[in-house]
């Protein structure tokens, strides 16, 4: 796997995860607000420009009407002090005139403005020259009226200036659009592309940390722990692997003490059991009544001694080898695993006068058929301890929503009320069964609930109505394909 390069903190990791996310969104803000920006100031000078045309049209048609009636004096009165108020009103309809060809006319509007400028230049000449020679003075009034409704006209330049005006808003609103909706989806796929990473980046260390975490659980202490992220959870990486090794070391030396224990157990053991055997067949001269009872005692509690460090060093062997919760599951149908340990306790039940009351479904689950024939075994050894001769034994196998369901029922005298919370503890022994001198090692329902648990299932003694006790396995079916 390729190194990725991580920064010193996960805290730093996800600032910049969540700056890189917000950044298409943030460029998409960005980009709507200049189109917005745009949009305002063409729209503020559009307003601007539409404003000053109508005012500059409007007074140019105030002006060339004060151009004509000052004309219609002069060709009257021939007043020289006429001729001169009529060149100031000219002066302001030139400045009205140069202001509207300021604004952003069209062709048609601009040559409009400029007959209109070039008529009332060509109508000042020969208004001065009327002043010399008389000419036809009722066709300069005339052209002067139409010098006024060509001043007339442009006032429409204003409301073609604001349709234009508008349309060109209209395209420039359409067109921030079409890029802001064109835009979106890309950042929107840039952001997403770049959360989907961000979020494998944190959460590939979180993984390898669960992952390893979870080997722990299991017991399985091998593979070194190595986490590839931030400084500080590359560090907890280390700690884990520390941690890992240090469980290793506890566990080997577990099972040396263990291994240490039972063989300088046997040692004695072997001569305590040998000297009471010797003793007990006279070897060393006869032996009174009560001293054989003695011996007898000796024999028995030698034998149970042996058998618990028998039991002690099989369970020190499950836990060995990755511990109780290591599995190796595979598909199987649990009924035909539950028949066959049926039929290996066949022989202890016949020399009992016991039977077997079997109702099994076929259901499949996915489990370690060693460890699920163990806690079989084990309810089963139980249930055939505590029954008494002539009893039945009830196995029933049931599928129920996502779960299989198991229940062994003994015709026995059940648990009592007292061990009730305690039966599934370690080194926990419930009272012997009548004529059974030999009690339990406390480690069998125990090491069962364990296997159990490890399947994700439960096992729970049930609060049955009738006598005996009633034990119920629930393990988790085996994916879809529960019937195989």
């Amino acid at each position: 796997m390729s190194r990725v390069l991580y920064p010193r903190s996960f805290f730093t990791l996800l600032l910049i995860a969540f700056a890189l996310a917000v950044v298409p969104l943030v460029v998409v803000l960005l980009q709507a607000m200049a189109g917005v920006d745009r949009f305002a100031e063409q729209s503020r000078k559009a307003l601007a420009e539409t404003t000053q045309a109508a005012r500059a049209s409007r007074q140019l048609l105030e002006e060339t009407t004060g151009l004509e009636r000052l004309a219609r004096q002069m060709l009257i009165l021939r007043d020289a002090a006429v001729l001169a108020d009529y060149e100031i009103v000219r002066a302001r309809f030139k400045a009205s005139s140069s202001e509207l060809s300021l604004l952003p006319l069209d062709e048609e509007q601009l040559a409009r403005l400029n007959r209109m400028i070039d008529t009332e230049q060509a109508l000042l000449e020969r208004l001065r020259a009327e002043t010399d020679a008389p000419t036809d003075r009722v066709a300069l009034a005339g052209d002067y009226a139409d010098l006024t409704l060509l001043a007339r006209e442009m006032l429409d330049v204003s409301t073609e200036l604001i349709d234009r005006e508008m349309v060109m808003l209209e395209h420039t609103a359409n067109e921030a659009q079409r890029r802001l909706w064109l835009f979106l989806p890309l950042m929107l796929l840039l952001g997403a592309s770049i959360a989907l990473g961000a979020s494998w980046l944190i959460a590939r260390p979180i993984r390898e940390l669960d992952a390893a975490i979870g080997r722990l659980g299991d017991g399985d202490l091998e593979p070194q722990i190595a986490i590839h992220g931030p400084a500080d959870l590359e560090r907890l990486g280390l700690r884990l692997d520390w941690l890992r090794r240090r469980l290793g070391d506890l566990e080997a030396q577990k099972s040396r003490f263990l291994r240490h224990v039972s063989h300088e157990l046997k040692t004695p053991l072997t001569a305590l059991r040998e000297g009471a055997s010797l003793l007990a067949d006279g070897t060393a001269g006869p032996l009174a009544p009560a001293q054989g009872e003695i011996v007898a005692i000796l024999q028995h509690k030698s034998l149970q001694m042996q058998r618990m460090i028998e039991r002690l060093l099989a369970v020190q062997r499950e836990m060995g080898g990755g511990g109780l919760g290591r599995l190796r599951p595979e598909r199987l149908l649990l009924g035909e695993l539950i028949e066959g340990v049926v039929e290996e306790h066949r022989l202890a039940a016949n020399a009992r006068s016991l039977g077997f009351s079997l109702d099994l479904q076929k259901v499949g689950v996915m489990g370690d058929p060693r460890k699920l024939a163990t806690v079989i075994d084990n309810l089963l050894s139980n249930a055939i301890k505590h029954s008494p001769a002539g009893a039945i034994i009830g196995l029933r196998l049931w599928r129920e929503d996502k779960s299989a369901c198991v229940e062994i029922v003994d015709q026995g005298p059940g648990v009592a009320e007292a061990d009730r919370d305690s039966i599934f503890d370690w080194f926990y022994k419930g009272a012997a069964p009548p004529g059974d001198q030999l009690a339990g090692s406390g480690f069998g329902l125990a090491i069962a609930r364990e296997f159990a648990l490890a399947h994700h299932g439960s096992l729970e003694l049930m609060s049955g109505g009738g006598p005996g006790a009633t034990f119920r396995l629930t393990l988790p079916l085996a994916g879809k394909n529960t019937e195989f």
